[in-house]
Protein backbone atom coordinates (compact mmCIF):
# COMPACT_ATOMS: atom_id res chain seq x y z
CA UNK A 1 0.00 0.00 0.00
CA UNK A 2 2.62 2.35 0.99
CA UNK A 3 4.55 1.46 -2.23
CA UNK A 4 1.76 2.12 -4.44
CA UNK A 5 1.46 5.64 -2.63
CA UNK A 6 4.96 6.05 -3.23
CA UNK A 7 4.80 5.13 -7.01
CA UNK A 8 1.53 7.94 -7.59
CA UNK A 9 3.25 10.79 -5.59
CA UNK A 10 6.34 10.06 -7.39
CA UNK A 11 4.61 9.69 -11.09
CA UNK A 12 2.53 12.77 -10.05
CA UNK A 13 5.89 14.68 -9.10
CA UNK A 14 7.46 13.69 -12.78
CA UNK A 15 4.64 14.63 -14.28
CA UNK A 16 4.66 18.28 -12.58
CA UNK A 17 8.36 18.89 -13.55
CA UNK A 18 8.09 17.67 -17.20
CA UNK A 19 4.90 19.96 -17.44
CA UNK A 20 7.19 22.98 -15.66
CA UNK A 21 9.74 22.00 -17.98
CA UNK A 22 7.49 22.42 -21.22
CA UNK A 23 4.82 24.78 -20.36
CA UNK A 24 1.58 24.67 -22.70
CA UNK A 25 1.59 27.41 -25.21
CA UNK A 26 -0.39 30.62 -24.83
CA UNK A 27 -3.22 29.38 -27.41
CA UNK A 28 -3.80 32.39 -29.48
CA UNK A 29 -4.86 32.87 -33.45
CA UNK A 30 -2.67 32.66 -36.19
CA UNK A 31 -4.19 35.96 -37.69
CA UNK A 32 -6.32 38.66 -36.29
CA UNK A 33 -8.09 40.34 -39.17
CA UNK A 34 -9.59 43.44 -38.04
CA UNK A 35 -11.96 44.24 -40.89
CA UNK A 36 -13.73 47.79 -40.87
CA UNK A 37 -16.81 48.85 -43.37
CA UNK A 38 -16.47 52.50 -43.68
CA UNK A 39 -19.80 54.57 -43.01
CA UNK A 40 -21.59 51.05 -42.23
CA UNK A 41 -24.71 51.60 -40.29
CA UNK A 42 -25.39 48.29 -37.82
CA UNK A 43 -28.89 48.35 -39.59
CA UNK A 44 -27.70 47.03 -42.74
CA UNK A 45 -27.17 43.89 -40.61
CA UNK A 46 -30.54 43.03 -41.12
CA UNK A 47 -32.14 45.43 -43.20
CA UNK A 48 -31.10 43.74 -46.29
CA UNK A 49 -31.07 40.25 -44.71
CA UNK A 50 -33.16 38.34 -47.00
CA UNK A 51 -30.83 39.12 -50.26
CA UNK A 52 -27.40 38.06 -47.97
CA UNK A 53 -26.28 34.46 -49.09
CA UNK A 54 -25.89 32.00 -46.14
CA UNK A 55 -21.88 32.39 -46.09
CA UNK A 56 -20.94 36.32 -45.67
CA UNK A 57 -22.92 38.54 -43.70
CA UNK A 58 -25.34 35.87 -42.17
CA UNK A 59 -22.27 33.25 -40.89
CA UNK A 60 -20.64 35.63 -39.07
CA UNK A 61 -23.82 36.55 -37.33
CA UNK A 62 -25.23 33.32 -37.36
CA UNK A 63 -21.63 31.30 -36.55
CA UNK A 64 -20.00 34.44 -34.36
CA UNK A 65 -20.72 36.57 -31.66
CA UNK A 66 -22.43 40.31 -32.14
CA UNK A 67 -22.63 43.60 -30.15
CA UNK A 68 -25.89 44.70 -31.01
CA UNK A 69 -25.65 48.15 -29.64
CA UNK A 70 -22.28 49.13 -30.28
CA UNK A 71 -21.51 52.97 -30.37
CA UNK A 72 -18.82 55.74 -30.84
CA UNK A 73 -18.34 56.98 -27.69
CA UNK A 74 -17.30 60.49 -28.29
CA UNK A 75 -17.77 63.28 -31.51
CA UNK A 76 -17.36 63.78 -34.15
CA UNK A 77 -17.95 60.89 -35.68
CA UNK A 78 -15.90 60.63 -38.78
CA UNK A 79 -13.42 58.10 -40.62
CA UNK A 80 -9.59 59.28 -39.03
CA UNK A 81 -11.18 59.37 -35.87
CA UNK A 82 -12.91 55.90 -36.37
CA UNK A 83 -10.28 53.89 -37.43
CA UNK A 84 -8.10 54.96 -34.55
CA UNK A 85 -10.46 54.72 -31.74
CA UNK A 86 -11.25 51.15 -32.95
CA UNK A 87 -7.72 50.18 -33.16
CA UNK A 88 -6.23 52.42 -30.03
CA UNK A 89 -9.63 51.73 -27.58
CA UNK A 90 -8.64 55.77 -26.84
CA UNK A 91 -10.60 58.55 -28.29
CA UNK A 92 -9.90 61.69 -29.78
CA UNK A 93 -8.78 63.59 -26.21
CA UNK A 94 -6.24 61.28 -25.59
CA UNK A 95 -5.30 59.66 -29.15
CA UNK A 96 -4.88 63.00 -30.59
CA UNK A 97 -7.18 62.36 -33.82
CA UNK A 98 -10.11 64.94 -33.77
CA UNK A 99 -11.53 64.88 -37.16
CA UNK A 100 -9.67 64.22 -40.77
CA UNK A 101 -8.05 67.31 -40.02
CA UNK A 102 -8.17 70.45 -38.10
CA UNK A 103 -6.39 73.86 -37.82
CA UNK A 104 -3.23 73.96 -36.12
CA UNK A 105 -2.64 77.39 -34.81
CA UNK A 106 0.85 77.13 -34.31
CA UNK A 107 1.67 76.65 -38.07
CA UNK A 108 -1.89 78.71 -39.66
CA UNK A 109 -2.45 76.03 -41.47
CA UNK A 110 -4.99 73.12 -41.99
CA UNK A 111 -3.71 69.82 -40.81
CA UNK A 112 -4.52 66.59 -42.84
CA UNK A 113 -4.62 63.14 -40.07
CA UNK A 114 -2.47 61.65 -41.88
CA UNK A 115 -0.29 64.06 -43.44
CA UNK A 116 3.78 64.19 -43.32
CA UNK A 117 5.90 66.50 -45.24
CA UNK A 118 8.81 64.17 -44.19
CA UNK A 119 8.08 61.23 -46.17
CA UNK A 120 7.68 60.29 -49.70
CA UNK A 121 5.76 58.42 -51.54
CA UNK A 122 6.33 55.43 -53.10
CA UNK A 123 5.29 53.49 -55.63
CA UNK A 124 4.31 56.70 -57.82
CA UNK A 125 5.41 60.23 -58.84
CA UNK A 126 1.93 61.59 -57.07
CA UNK A 127 2.05 63.68 -53.35
CA UNK A 128 -0.51 61.06 -52.11
CA UNK A 129 2.22 59.07 -49.87
CA UNK A 130 3.06 61.95 -48.04
CA UNK A 131 1.30 60.40 -45.28
CA UNK A 132 2.28 58.93 -41.69
CA UNK A 133 0.63 57.80 -38.36
CA UNK A 134 2.61 60.48 -36.42
CA UNK A 135 -0.41 62.48 -35.96
CA UNK A 136 -1.41 59.72 -34.06
CA UNK A 137 -0.27 60.18 -30.08
CA UNK A 138 -1.04 56.62 -28.61
CA UNK A 139 -0.60 52.87 -29.80
CA UNK A 140 -2.63 50.71 -31.57
CA UNK A 141 -3.37 46.52 -31.39
CA UNK A 142 -0.66 46.44 -33.51
CA UNK A 143 1.96 48.33 -32.11
CA UNK A 144 1.28 46.26 -29.03
CA UNK A 145 1.57 43.01 -30.50
CA UNK A 146 4.48 43.48 -32.38
CA UNK A 147 5.81 44.86 -28.43
CA UNK A 148 4.66 41.37 -27.18
CA UNK A 149 6.30 39.36 -29.70
CA UNK A 150 9.84 41.09 -29.79
CA UNK A 151 8.55 42.22 -33.17
CA UNK A 152 7.87 38.95 -34.54
CA UNK A 153 4.75 39.45 -35.85
CA UNK A 154 3.65 41.13 -38.66
CA UNK A 155 1.18 43.93 -39.19
CA UNK A 156 0.15 45.03 -42.34
CA UNK A 157 -2.94 48.03 -43.47
CA UNK A 158 -5.04 47.69 -46.75
CA UNK A 159 -7.73 50.76 -47.39
CA UNK A 160 -8.21 52.64 -50.58
CA UNK A 161 -8.19 55.55 -48.16
CA UNK A 162 -4.52 56.56 -46.37
CA UNK A 163 -6.25 57.21 -43.46
CA UNK A 164 -8.05 53.94 -43.12
CA UNK A 165 -4.69 52.04 -44.03
CA UNK A 166 -2.69 54.38 -41.59
CA UNK A 167 -4.17 54.75 -38.75
CA UNK A 168 -5.36 51.26 -37.87
CA UNK A 169 -2.12 49.42 -38.81
CA UNK A 170 -0.02 52.03 -35.92
CA UNK A 171 3.55 53.19 -35.93
CA UNK A 172 5.60 50.09 -36.16
CA UNK A 173 3.85 48.62 -38.49
CA UNK A 174 5.63 46.65 -41.25
CA UNK A 175 3.61 48.03 -44.24
CA UNK A 176 0.29 50.13 -44.90
CA UNK A 177 -0.77 50.44 -48.51
CA UNK A 178 -3.65 52.94 -50.18
CA UNK A 179 -5.00 53.76 -53.50
CA UNK A 180 -3.21 56.44 -55.33
CA UNK A 181 -6.14 57.79 -57.52
CA UNK A 182 -4.05 59.56 -59.77
CA UNK A 183 -2.59 56.85 -61.18
CA UNK A 184 -4.64 53.56 -59.88
CA UNK A 185 -2.28 51.84 -58.09
CA UNK A 186 -1.62 50.82 -54.36
CA UNK A 187 0.87 53.20 -52.93
CA UNK A 188 2.94 53.49 -49.67
CA UNK A 189 5.24 55.65 -48.64
CA UNK A 190 9.05 56.24 -47.46
CA UNK A 191 7.78 55.76 -43.80
CA UNK A 192 7.91 52.30 -44.15
CA UNK A 193 9.53 51.22 -47.77
CA UNK A 194 12.04 52.39 -49.85
CA UNK A 195 10.25 50.52 -52.48
CA UNK A 196 7.35 48.63 -53.10
CA UNK A 197 7.71 44.75 -52.28
CA UNK A 198 7.62 42.89 -55.61
CA UNK A 199 4.20 41.36 -55.17
CA UNK A 200 2.61 44.39 -54.61
CA UNK A 201 4.15 45.70 -57.78
CA UNK A 202 2.82 42.43 -59.54
CA UNK A 203 -0.38 43.76 -58.24
CA UNK A 204 -0.68 46.99 -59.36
CA UNK A 205 0.78 45.35 -63.22
CA UNK A 206 -2.40 43.69 -63.52
CA UNK A 207 -4.57 46.74 -64.18
CA UNK A 208 -7.23 45.66 -61.91
CA UNK A 209 -9.08 49.43 -61.78
CA UNK A 210 -8.97 49.23 -65.45
CA UNK A 211 -10.90 45.84 -65.66
CA UNK A 212 -13.17 46.83 -63.39
CA UNK A 213 -14.01 50.23 -64.70
CA UNK A 214 -13.93 48.49 -68.27
CA UNK A 215 -17.56 47.10 -67.61
CA UNK A 216 -20.79 49.52 -66.47
CA UNK A 217 -22.27 48.66 -62.98
CA UNK A 218 -25.71 47.00 -63.04
CA UNK A 219 -27.29 45.88 -60.71
CA UNK A 220 -26.69 42.38 -59.07
CA UNK A 221 -30.36 41.02 -58.81
CA UNK A 222 -33.47 42.17 -61.31
CA UNK A 223 -34.14 46.05 -59.72
CA UNK A 224 -37.66 45.04 -58.48
CA UNK A 225 -36.10 43.23 -55.78
CA UNK A 226 -34.74 46.06 -54.08
CA UNK A 227 -37.41 46.92 -51.92
CA UNK A 228 -35.69 48.17 -48.99
CA UNK A 229 -34.73 51.19 -51.60
CA UNK A 230 -36.63 53.98 -52.79
CA UNK A 231 -37.35 54.51 -56.78
CA UNK A 232 -33.67 54.71 -58.80
CA UNK A 233 -34.32 58.42 -60.10
CA UNK A 234 -34.21 60.50 -57.13
CA UNK A 235 -33.02 64.09 -57.33
CA UNK A 236 -31.43 64.10 -54.08
CA UNK A 237 -29.37 61.72 -54.84
CA UNK A 238 -25.45 62.35 -55.71
CA UNK A 239 -23.98 61.21 -59.12
CA UNK A 240 -20.47 59.20 -59.51
CA UNK A 241 -18.08 61.67 -60.54
CA UNK A 242 -17.82 61.52 -64.46
CA UNK A 243 -21.58 60.62 -64.73
CA UNK A 244 -24.41 62.88 -66.10
CA UNK A 245 -27.54 60.29 -64.51
CA UNK A 246 -27.65 59.24 -60.92
CA UNK A 247 -29.46 56.54 -62.18
CA UNK A 248 -28.64 52.42 -63.32
CA UNK A 249 -27.37 51.40 -65.24
CA UNK A 250 -24.19 53.52 -63.85
CA UNK A 251 -21.41 53.53 -67.44
CA UNK A 252 -18.30 53.47 -65.94
CA UNK A 253 -17.12 52.31 -69.37
CA UNK A 254 -17.87 55.62 -70.31
CA UNK A 255 -16.24 57.85 -67.58
CA UNK A 256 -12.65 59.96 -68.76
CA UNK A 257 -9.89 58.19 -68.50
CA UNK A 258 -8.77 61.57 -66.56
CA UNK A 259 -11.67 60.39 -64.12
CA UNK A 260 -11.81 57.28 -63.75
CA UNK A 261 -9.59 55.72 -60.86
CA UNK A 262 -11.14 58.86 -58.69
CA UNK A 263 -14.59 57.31 -59.97
CA UNK A 264 -13.72 53.79 -59.48
CA UNK A 265 -13.84 54.29 -55.49
CA UNK A 266 -17.39 54.94 -55.59
CA UNK A 267 -18.42 51.75 -56.92
CA UNK A 268 -18.61 47.94 -55.25
CA UNK A 269 -15.92 46.88 -57.58
CA UNK A 270 -13.90 49.17 -54.99
CA UNK A 271 -14.56 46.64 -52.25
CA UNK A 272 -13.90 43.84 -54.30
CA UNK A 273 -10.38 45.12 -55.21
CA UNK A 274 -9.33 45.87 -51.73
CA UNK A 275 -10.03 42.20 -50.73
CA UNK A 276 -8.14 40.68 -53.68
CA UNK A 277 -5.03 42.76 -52.13
CA UNK A 278 -5.59 41.82 -48.78
CA UNK A 279 -5.67 37.89 -50.10
CA UNK A 280 -2.33 38.92 -51.79
CA UNK A 281 -0.96 40.24 -48.40
CA UNK A 282 -1.59 36.76 -46.92
CA UNK A 283 -0.21 35.18 -49.31
CA UNK A 284 3.15 37.09 -49.78
CA UNK A 285 3.47 38.09 -46.59
CA UNK A 286 2.88 34.46 -45.46
CA UNK A 287 0.25 36.12 -42.38
CA UNK A 288 -0.52 33.71 -40.37
CA UNK A 289 1.65 31.10 -41.06
CA UNK A 290 4.38 31.57 -38.04
CA UNK A 291 5.25 30.97 -34.79
CA UNK A 292 3.25 34.37 -33.13
CA UNK A 293 -0.23 36.39 -34.49
CA UNK A 294 -0.14 38.81 -37.54
CA UNK A 295 -2.19 41.49 -37.53
CA UNK A 296 -4.03 42.52 -41.29
CA UNK A 297 -6.45 45.69 -41.20
CA UNK A 298 -8.67 46.49 -44.20
CA UNK A 299 -10.52 49.19 -44.38
CA UNK A 300 -13.43 48.88 -46.87
CA UNK A 301 -13.68 52.57 -48.59
CA UNK A 302 -16.06 52.22 -51.39
CA UNK A 303 -19.63 51.63 -49.20
CA UNK A 304 -18.43 55.17 -47.65
CA UNK A 305 -18.47 57.21 -51.30
CA UNK A 306 -20.95 55.42 -52.52
CA UNK A 307 -23.24 56.31 -49.00
CA UNK A 308 -22.56 59.71 -49.16
CA UNK A 309 -23.23 60.25 -53.22
CA UNK A 310 -26.34 57.91 -53.06
CA UNK A 311 -27.96 57.54 -49.24
CA UNK A 312 -28.62 54.96 -46.84
CA UNK A 313 -31.90 54.36 -48.65
CA UNK A 314 -30.47 54.21 -52.26
CA UNK A 315 -30.09 51.49 -54.91
CA UNK A 316 -27.19 51.63 -54.79
CA UNK A 317 -26.26 51.24 -51.24
CA UNK A 318 -28.59 48.30 -51.06
CA UNK A 319 -26.82 46.38 -54.01
CA UNK A 320 -23.46 47.87 -52.79
CA UNK A 321 -24.28 45.88 -49.59
CA UNK A 322 -25.54 42.55 -51.73
CA UNK A 323 -21.79 42.44 -53.40
CA UNK A 324 -20.11 42.75 -50.06
CA UNK A 325 -21.72 40.14 -49.17
CA UNK A 326 -20.04 38.17 -51.73
CA UNK A 327 -16.87 39.45 -51.26
CA UNK A 328 -16.98 38.60 -47.65
CA UNK A 329 -18.20 34.89 -48.05
CA UNK A 330 -15.35 34.63 -50.61
CA UNK A 331 -12.83 35.69 -48.03
CA UNK A 332 -13.77 33.59 -45.70
CA UNK A 333 -13.80 30.91 -47.61
CA UNK A 334 -10.03 32.01 -48.63
CA UNK A 335 -9.26 32.22 -45.10
CA UNK A 336 -10.43 28.73 -43.95
CA UNK A 337 -8.93 26.96 -46.91
CA UNK A 338 -5.46 29.27 -46.59
CA UNK A 339 -5.65 29.07 -42.39
CA UNK A 340 -8.13 26.92 -41.60
CA UNK A 341 -11.30 27.37 -40.25
CA UNK A 342 -11.31 28.61 -36.38
CA UNK A 343 -7.40 29.27 -36.60
CA UNK A 344 -8.20 33.09 -37.10
CA UNK A 345 -9.90 35.72 -35.46
CA UNK A 346 -11.87 38.63 -37.20
CA UNK A 347 -14.10 41.29 -36.21
CA UNK A 348 -16.06 43.32 -37.96
CA UNK A 349 -16.89 46.68 -37.21
CA UNK A 350 -17.78 50.35 -38.99
CA UNK A 351 -15.76 53.83 -38.35
CA UNK A 352 -19.05 55.78 -38.23
CA UNK A 353 -22.53 55.11 -39.77
CA UNK A 354 -24.19 57.67 -41.55
CA UNK A 355 -27.40 60.02 -42.00
CA UNK A 356 -30.37 59.54 -44.15
CA UNK A 357 -30.84 62.42 -47.20
CA UNK A 358 -32.83 65.17 -45.17
CA UNK A 359 -34.75 65.60 -48.50
CA UNK A 360 -35.69 61.95 -48.33
CA UNK A 361 -36.89 62.19 -44.75
CA UNK A 362 -38.92 65.65 -45.62
CA UNK A 363 -40.63 63.32 -47.84
CA UNK A 364 -41.96 61.73 -45.38
CA UNK A 365 -42.95 64.47 -42.62
CA UNK A 366 -39.39 63.50 -40.52
CA UNK A 367 -37.98 67.42 -39.42
CA UNK A 368 -34.42 67.38 -40.87
CA UNK A 369 -32.49 69.87 -42.80
CA UNK A 370 -29.09 70.91 -43.93
CA UNK A 371 -26.63 74.00 -43.37
CA UNK A 372 -23.81 75.10 -43.95
CA UNK A 373 -21.59 76.41 -40.84
CA UNK A 374 -18.68 78.41 -43.66
CA UNK A 375 -21.66 80.92 -43.96
CA UNK A 376 -21.00 81.67 -40.03
CA UNK A 377 -17.79 82.66 -40.59
CA UNK A 378 -18.33 86.25 -42.26
CA UNK A 379 -21.29 86.76 -40.12
CA UNK A 380 -19.51 86.65 -37.30
CA UNK A 381 -16.58 88.05 -38.05
CA UNK A 382 -18.63 91.22 -39.25
CA UNK A 383 -20.46 91.50 -35.59
CA UNK A 384 -16.98 91.40 -34.04
CA UNK A 385 -15.06 93.93 -35.70
CA UNK A 386 -17.76 96.36 -35.59
CA UNK A 387 -18.57 95.74 -31.95
CA UNK A 388 -15.07 95.17 -30.63
CA UNK A 389 -12.50 96.48 -33.72
CA UNK A 390 -10.92 93.00 -34.03
CA UNK A 391 -10.27 91.93 -37.74
CA UNK A 392 -11.13 88.18 -38.55
CA UNK A 393 -11.53 87.01 -35.06
CA UNK A 394 -12.92 83.27 -36.32
CA UNK A 395 -10.24 81.99 -38.40
CA UNK A 396 -12.26 78.79 -39.08
CA UNK A 397 -14.99 76.41 -38.51
CA UNK A 398 -14.31 72.60 -38.45
CA UNK A 399 -15.75 69.56 -36.93
CA UNK A 400 -18.22 71.64 -35.21
CA UNK A 401 -15.61 73.73 -33.39
CA UNK A 402 -15.14 77.34 -34.28
CA UNK A 403 -11.53 78.35 -34.04
CA UNK A 404 -10.49 81.67 -32.48
CA UNK A 405 -7.35 84.13 -33.96
CA UNK A 406 -6.45 84.08 -30.18
CA UNK A 407 -3.36 86.35 -30.89
CA UNK A 408 -5.31 89.39 -32.40
CA UNK A 409 -7.70 89.70 -29.90
CA UNK A 410 -5.08 89.32 -27.42
CA UNK A 411 -3.15 92.21 -29.29
CA UNK A 412 -6.56 94.46 -29.31
CA UNK A 413 -6.39 93.93 -25.58
CA UNK A 414 -10.36 92.19 -25.70
CA UNK A 415 -11.47 89.33 -23.24
CA UNK A 416 -11.41 86.36 -24.95
CA UNK A 417 -14.56 85.48 -22.75
CA UNK A 418 -16.29 88.49 -24.55
CA UNK A 419 -15.87 86.91 -27.82
CA UNK A 420 -16.64 83.67 -27.04
CA UNK A 421 -19.77 84.66 -25.15
CA UNK A 422 -20.81 86.73 -29.04
CA UNK A 423 -19.84 83.51 -31.14
CA UNK A 424 -22.03 81.39 -28.32
CA UNK A 425 -24.86 83.97 -28.87
CA UNK A 426 -24.53 83.92 -32.78
CA UNK A 427 -24.71 80.18 -33.05
CA UNK A 428 -27.57 79.73 -30.22
CA UNK A 429 -29.77 81.76 -32.14
CA UNK A 430 -29.63 79.44 -35.15
CA UNK A 431 -33.05 77.59 -35.72
CA UNK A 432 -30.89 74.32 -36.11
CA UNK A 433 -28.04 74.74 -33.63
CA UNK A 434 -28.99 73.43 -29.88
CA UNK A 435 -26.58 74.47 -28.28
CA UNK A 436 -23.32 76.23 -28.10
CA UNK A 437 -20.58 76.26 -25.37
CA UNK A 438 -16.90 76.94 -24.68
CA UNK A 439 -15.25 73.62 -25.31
CA UNK A 440 -12.94 73.89 -22.23
CA UNK A 441 -16.03 74.49 -19.93
CA UNK A 442 -18.25 71.34 -21.18
CA UNK A 443 -18.32 69.58 -17.82
CA UNK A 444 -20.25 72.29 -16.54
CA UNK A 445 -23.28 72.49 -19.24
CA UNK A 446 -26.59 72.19 -19.33
CA UNK A 447 -26.44 69.14 -21.63
CA UNK A 448 -27.68 65.81 -21.36
CA UNK A 449 -25.00 63.38 -19.58
CA UNK A 450 -24.53 60.67 -22.66
CA UNK A 451 -24.30 63.72 -25.46
CA UNK A 452 -21.83 65.53 -23.02
CA UNK A 453 -19.62 62.68 -22.22
CA UNK A 454 -19.33 62.29 -25.95
CA UNK A 455 -18.21 65.85 -26.02
CA UNK A 456 -15.38 65.79 -23.56
CA UNK A 457 -14.05 62.11 -25.34
CA UNK A 458 -13.83 64.47 -28.29
CA UNK A 459 -12.10 67.46 -26.79
CA UNK A 460 -8.32 67.78 -27.14
CA UNK A 461 -7.09 70.77 -25.77
CA UNK A 462 -3.91 71.37 -28.25
CA UNK A 463 -6.20 70.57 -31.86
CA UNK A 464 -9.31 71.51 -30.70
CA UNK A 465 -11.47 74.95 -31.38
CA UNK A 466 -12.38 77.59 -28.64
CA UNK A 467 -16.44 76.56 -29.37
CA UNK A 468 -18.30 74.10 -30.14
CA UNK A 469 -21.88 72.90 -30.52
CA UNK A 470 -24.69 70.54 -31.99
CA UNK A 471 -27.42 70.34 -34.10
CA UNK A 472 -30.98 69.01 -33.77
CA UNK A 473 -31.25 65.52 -34.72
CA UNK A 474 -31.97 65.15 -38.68
CA UNK A 475 -30.18 68.15 -39.51
CA UNK A 476 -26.67 67.78 -41.32
CA UNK A 477 -24.01 69.92 -43.04
CA UNK A 478 -24.07 69.06 -45.91
CA UNK A 479 -25.21 70.62 -49.94
CA UNK A 480 -28.31 69.39 -51.27
CA UNK A 481 -27.52 66.47 -52.70
CA UNK A 482 -26.31 63.05 -50.64
CA UNK A 483 -25.32 63.10 -47.11
CA UNK A 484 -22.89 62.83 -44.48
CA UNK A 485 -22.30 61.74 -40.61
CA UNK A 486 -20.91 63.96 -37.91
CA UNK A 487 -22.89 63.37 -35.24
CA UNK A 488 -23.43 62.04 -31.82
CA UNK A 489 -26.95 60.69 -33.09
CA UNK A 490 -27.90 57.10 -33.29
CA UNK A 491 -27.77 57.25 -36.91
CA UNK A 492 -24.37 58.17 -37.03
CA UNK A 493 -23.26 56.51 -34.20
CA UNK A 494 -24.56 52.79 -34.00
CA UNK A 495 -22.41 50.47 -35.22
CA UNK A 496 -22.17 46.70 -36.39
CA UNK A 497 -19.44 45.17 -34.08
CA UNK A 498 -19.15 40.86 -34.99
CA UNK A 499 -16.85 38.67 -33.78
CA UNK A 500 -16.15 35.10 -35.84
CA UNK A 501 -13.48 32.41 -35.54
CA UNK A 502 -11.00 31.28 -33.06
CA UNK A 503 -12.51 30.53 -29.65
CA UNK A 504 -15.69 32.38 -30.82
CA UNK A 505 -18.85 30.84 -29.73
CA UNK A 506 -22.17 31.90 -31.15
CA UNK A 507 -24.69 34.39 -29.51
CA UNK A 508 -25.19 38.18 -29.03
CA UNK A 509 -25.61 40.93 -26.67
CA UNK A 510 -27.98 43.58 -26.03
CA UNK A 511 -25.85 44.94 -23.49
CA UNK A 512 -24.05 48.40 -24.76
CA UNK A 513 -20.37 48.69 -25.72
CA UNK A 514 -18.68 50.90 -27.24
CA UNK A 515 -16.28 51.26 -30.18
CA UNK A 516 -13.38 51.70 -27.98
CA UNK A 517 -14.31 48.12 -26.14
CA UNK A 518 -12.98 46.68 -29.47
CA UNK A 519 -8.83 47.00 -28.86
CA UNK A 520 -8.96 46.05 -24.99
CA UNK A 521 -11.08 42.47 -26.24
CA UNK A 522 -8.98 41.48 -29.15
CA UNK A 523 -5.38 42.31 -26.79
CA UNK A 524 -7.44 40.17 -23.98
CA UNK A 525 -7.70 37.01 -26.08
CA UNK A 526 -4.17 37.51 -27.75
CA UNK A 527 -3.17 37.69 -23.62
CA UNK A 528 -0.92 41.10 -24.88
CA UNK A 529 -1.39 44.71 -23.46
CA UNK A 530 -3.46 46.81 -24.36
CA UNK A 531 -2.71 49.87 -26.18
CA UNK A 532 -1.17 52.89 -24.15
CA UNK A 533 -4.17 55.27 -23.97
CA UNK A 534 -6.91 52.64 -23.90
CA UNK A 535 -9.73 53.74 -21.78
CA UNK A 536 -12.15 50.79 -23.31
CA UNK A 537 -13.17 47.47 -21.13
CA UNK A 538 -12.92 44.17 -22.47
CA UNK A 539 -16.56 43.31 -23.87
CA UNK A 540 -16.47 39.70 -21.41
CA UNK A 541 -18.77 38.33 -23.28
CA UNK A 542 -16.47 37.67 -25.96
CA UNK A 543 -13.90 36.18 -24.46
CA UNK A 544 -15.55 33.49 -22.22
Amino acid sequence: MVRNIFISFYLSFISTIALAQNPKPVARPKLVIGLVIDQMRWDYLYRYNDLYSENGFRRLIDKGFSCENTFLPYVPTYTGPGHSSIFTGSVPAINGIIGNDWYDASTGKIVYCTYDSTVKTVGSNSEEGQMSPRNLWTTTIGDELRLATNFSSKVIGISLKDRASILPAGHSANAAYWFDGTVGKWITSTYYEKELPAWVSKENDKLLPDSYMAKDWTTLLPIAKYSQSTIDDENFEGRIPGENTQTFPHKLSQISKESRYQSFRFTPFGSTYTFDMAKQAIESEKLGSGNVPDLLTISISSTDYIGHTFGPNSIETEDAYLRLDKDIADFLSYLDTKLGEGNYLLFLTADHAVAHIPAFLQQHNIPAGIFNSADFRPSLNKIILEKYKVDNAVIVIRNNQVYLNNAEIERKGVNISQIKNEVIKFLKQQPFIVNAFSTDDIESQSIPSPIKQRLINGYNPKRSGEIGYFEKPGFIEDGPRGTTHGSWNPYDSHIPLLWFGFNIKAGKTNREVYMTDIAPTVTAILNIQMPDGCVGKVIEEVVK
